[in-house]
């Protein structure tokens, strides 16, 4: 495996193309066949000291910083140095070793069984409801950064922020069908600090934590994380996990994403599409 370091899809035509495919379609009315670029979607599985742990449905590129900002975000490692190392599967014999991340915790056995086992319980918990309500919020909570006072964010910073992270996504230019997640950091005019695109909301999200995970710049003070859709209960969670301030989305928070974000203090904003428009659901504009 390789040493842990920053993910970094190189600026290549073959990177691009692993993250696009070109598709037959039909366009109507008037019925021309015609190419069409679609965001490739595959599986990769996640294998923590030798275990199975998750299969993520997700745009290959920036698979090592998916790994560690999934890691993060889900309970597994809690910075950079649990990990010993992160890399690809290179067994010739697996016949999907591109789609395999391969990690090696730093921590002795039985604190990566403990890990494991926990991170495998919430998962199970999530797919089959489990926890609701306010249950689940004073649960999480005594596990994830809380804040005295929401973080005030400015206003231009929200008129403006989806035109800049747009302005930085390539594989949206091409298809259109593909989600965004950016991690603004402190001080005007908030520069980004990370960026990433995925088909999956989660992934992106993902993507662009494990990025400063592996970059050993977390906890990033004051920083906001941005996201091209809605707001949901998990995303908050990951927000909070990697110690951000901020969630700003295009689209409108779930009622327990809002109920989260207001118990542990963390600024909650929906609608952010532009025009100067948007709801501040938790905190304010300073």
């Amino acid at each position: 495996m390789n040493r842990v370091a920053p993910s970094r899809t190189p600026p290549d035509s073959e990177a691009r193309a692993a993250r696009v495919r070109a598709v037959a379609t039909t366009r109507y009315p008037t019925g021309a066949g015609a190419l069409d670029r679609v965001a490739v979607e595959e599986p990769l599985e996640i294998r923590v000291d030798g275990e199975p742990l998750a299969v993520l449905m997700r745009t290959p590129g920036d698979d090592l910083a998916l790994t560690a900002g999934f890691l993060l975000t889900e309970g597994v490692i809690e910075d950079r140095d649990d990990l010993r190392a992160l890399g690809p599967c290179q067994d010739p014999a697996n016949r999907d070793r591109g789609n395999v991340v391969l990690v090696s915790l730093a921590a002795g056995a039985e604190l990566a069984r403990s890990r494991l086992t926990k991170a495998q319980r919430r998962f199970f918990t999530s797919s089959s409801c489990g926890l609701c309500g306010k249950a689940t919020i004073a649960s999480l909570l005594q596990d994830v950064p809380t804040y005295a006072a929401p973080l005030p964010l400015a206003a231009d910073f929200l008129a403006a922020a989806g035109d800049r992270a747009r302005a930085a996504q390539t594989v949206f230019e091409q298809t259109g069908g593909i989600h965004a997640a950016a991690v603004f950091a402190a001080g005007a005019p908030r520069p980004i600090a990370a960026l990433a695109e995925d088909v999956g909301r989660h992934n992106a999200v993902d993507k662009a934590i494990g990025a400063l995970v592996l970059a050993d710049a977390l906890p990033l003070d004051g920083a906001v994380l941005w996201v091209s859709g809605r707001a949901s209960f998990e995303l908050v969670q990951k927000a909070l996990v990697a110690g951000l301030r901020g969630l700003v989305c295009v689209g409108a928070p779930s009622s327990l994403a809002v109920e989260l974000a207001a118990a542990a203090g963390l600024t909650l904003v929906g609608f952010a599409r532009g025009g100067g428009r948007f709801n501040v659901y938790v905190g304010g504009v300073g």
